[in-house]
């Protein structure tokens, strides 16, 4: 098993129509407005930006996104990532009821040497730092859509 490879799944149900809920995911560049462990995202240019994130544990991780695929029709954004983590990372999102279900599916390797020497004992805190930094963010979203 390699201890620096992960695989994420969250889903976050939403009272927006899946356009509005496509609109906002489809601007990275404005998650820290309302996804606070989002610190920083800098669109380099029409597909490429950097990114920053910091959740619960006292690290930073960089990484660079490159847009590979983007279907408003299917609801599906992907981006290629690379720098502290390596790997890809897709939100899908659907019709549910009379809102939306937005779909964040991650796989990843970190690259982060502090992170590489202590992925035996800490894959467990890190799993729960991602699991609380989306929890996070569907809060951050769901204030977000109220406002607009």
């Amino acid at each position: 098993m390699d201890w620096n490879h992960y695989r994420f799944r969250s889903l976050w149900a939403l009272p927006a129509p899946p356009a509005t809920v496509y609109d906002v995911l489809a601007r990275p560049e404005d998650y820290p407005h309302w996804w606070r462990q989002v610190r920083e995202a800098t669109r380099l240019d029409g597909t490429t930006g950097v990114i920053r994130i910091r959740s619960v544990l006292p690290y930073d991780m960089t990484c660079t996104a490159r847009e590979v695929r983007r279907d408003r029709a299917a609801g599906v954004l992907e981006t290629a990532l690379s720098g502290d983590i390596e790997g890809w990372a897709r939100w899908t999102v659907t019709p549910h009821g009379t809102g939306s279900v937005a779909r964040y599916d991650q796989v990843v390797s970190v690259h982060k040497p502090l992170l590489r020497r202590l992925a035996v004992p800490g894959r467990p805190v890190f799993r729960v730092n991602h699991a609380l930094m989306m929890r996070s963010g569907r809060r951050g979203l769901l204030r977000h859509l109220q406002a607009v």
